[in-house]
């Protein structure tokens, strides 16, 4: 079994509430979700106004399939994010602790 795990952060310049944050964060975890049957999750900075770091976790029997599903979830994010990435880190582990 092979995890991949890519760590997002994001700079919300501008924004000064917690509402406005979580509408960005919910469009991007259910367009990350629905089109790649990932899981995403808000998992620091919670609440900090200015600053979003979402984890997105895949898991498939081969590791070509989780850099190639986390490669393309990158670019989409990339691609439709109205906010600045300004951070993007990805681990790719396998079940036996090798990668």
């Amino acid at each position: 079994m092979i995890i991949g795990v890519m760590t997002l952060e994001f700079r919300l310049h501008g924004n000064d509430s917690l509402k406005g944050k979580r509408q960005v964060a919910q469009s991007l975890k259910q367009k990350l979700r629905n089109t790649f049957n990932v899981a995403v999750s808000e998992v620091e900075a919670q609440e900090a106004h200015q600053k979003l770091v979402l984890a997105v976790v895949t898991v498939s029997g081969e590791t070509a399939r989780v850099e190639s599903s986390l490669a393309k979830a990158l670019a989409m994010v990339e691609a439709i994010s109205p906010v600045e990435l300004v951070r993007c880190d990805t681990e790719v582990f396998s079940s036996s602790g090798e990668a």
